[in-house]
């Protein structure tokens, strides 16, 4: 591409993109051509007794009424009365007509038919008939008669039809594309729709597929465990069979899970990746939340039990929002204790702090208490334990949990 024509682009580009500036340039550039031809032109010996000599009064009046043009996409109408009123002043002072009045004329007609609504467009045409009309009766040396005043009133007319003819293409092509938009809007409602119903399918399919490959490892485990003592061969075989449907069912499980897992960054998938936290992180996570400025104190009752993968994560998970929710709440002087307290048949865990805001988790929420709480409750009785939230004596807040280890 040669550089004048990239050049034109650009200028091209530039100007679409500021209206204003192209009409003010279309208006320099009429005056550009216009005023040298006013001031050189030769008029007849007829004609230059019936026109007032040029003069500063006329050419002010003609660089007003074709500058106004500059104005003409935002307020067409204002931009046409100004026009039609330079136009009658020419006209009654008798000067010359010039081609830069002329065609603003004409361009103002155009732009109140092409930027304004049916009613306020027709009105403005019928303005300009009227004193175009007026101009041509009493104009000084306009020949032609009839023919001349149909042929110049077809062209206002024509002038006009062209900007309402404009304005409803543009209406058309922008209803094209509102409806275009609204289509495309519709088609990715539609997309998550069938999205969500078909991970729900996947999510019944997911069931299916563990339900079965468990009930499977169920049953040969059971046959392998009566048998072992009297048949080792068979328990064996049994056990070979529980090993292959376990990995069956874990390549199945990774495969449609896998399809679920969309819209992660490579963050969170590692997040996913690393292994899930328990009662043996609980150091780190008190000495994260200590860096946060909170007191908190450990005190563990009882001989600590190996643990279930399940409750392990779920009692870390609890104290893990407690204390969240004691940073947000609390208070800055606050200070928080974590207990654990094992026996033969139940892990209890108490977290508690004496700050004075954590009860508006509470009080604010009523019956629609926040995700924190109700993944709380949620973990809890997954594992058939018991969850008490509330104040506590003294002043600050409580959570107990209790987890039955048998679960």
């Amino acid at each position: 591409m040669s550089p004048r024509i990239r050049g034109l682009r650009t200028c091209r580009a530039w100007l679409k993109a500021r209206p204003q500036a192209a009409d003010a340039a279309l208006a320099v550039l009429l005056l550009l051509v216009g005023l040298p031809q006013l001031f050189l032109q030769d008029l007849s010996a007829d004609l230059a007794g019936h026109y007032a000599p040029v003069d500063v009064r006329q050419t002010v009046l003609v660089v007003v009424v074709t500058m106004a043009i500059a104005f003409r996409r935002d307020r067409p109408m204002t931009v046409l009365t100004v026009v039609l009123a330079g136009e009658l002043a020419l006209t009654v002072w008798d000067y010359v007509p010039a081609i830069p009045d002329a065609a603003a004329f004409l361009v103002a007609v155009y732009s109140v038919a092409a930027h304004r609504a049916l009613a306020h467009s027709a009105l403005g045409g019928v303005l300009a008939l009227i004193v175009f009309n007026v101009m041509f009766a009493v104009l000084p040396g306009v020949g032609g008669g009839a023919m001349a005043l149909l042929t110049n009133n077809a062209l206002v007319v024509g002038v006009w039809v062209l900007g309402r003819n404009l304005r409803l293409r543009r209406a058309y092509f922008a209803e094209l594309e509102d409806r275009a938009a609204r289509l495309e809007r519709a088609r990715g409602t539609d997309a998550r729709a069938a999205r969500i119903e078909e991970r729900s399918r996947i999510a019944r399919e997911l069931h299916d597929v563990v339900a079965h490959h468990v009930s499977v490892m169920t049953v040969q485990a059971g046959a392998a465990r009566r048998i072992i003592d009297r048949n080792p061969a068979g328990a064996r075989e049994a056990m070979s069979t529980i090993e292959e449907v376990g990995r069956t069912a874990l390549s199945e499980m990774r495969r449609i899970v896998g399809v679920l897992r969309t819209d992660r960054d490579a963050e969170s998938a590692g997040r996913e990746l690393a292994p899930q936290p328990g009662l043996g992180d609980l150091g780190e996570l008190l000495d994260h939340v200590r860096e946060t400025g909170l007191a908190v104190q450990l005190w563990i009752d009882g001989e600590a039990r190996t643990l279930s993968p399940g409750v392990d994560v779920a009692a870390f998970r609890l104290i893990q929002e407690a204390l969240t929710n004691t940073l947000k709440h609390a208070g800055p002087q606050a200070r928080a204790w974590v207990r654990l307290h094992y026996t033969d048949d139940d892990l209890t865990v108490e977290i508690e702090d004496d700050g004075r805001g954590t009860t508006t988790i509470v009080a604010d929420a009523g019956d629609n208490p926040g995700h924190g709480l109700v993944g709380m409750y949620e973990r809890v009785a997954l594992y058939g334990g018991e969850l008490r939230i509330g104040p506590r004596v003294g002043g600050g807040f409580g959570v107990r949990a209790r987890f039955p280890l048998e679960a």
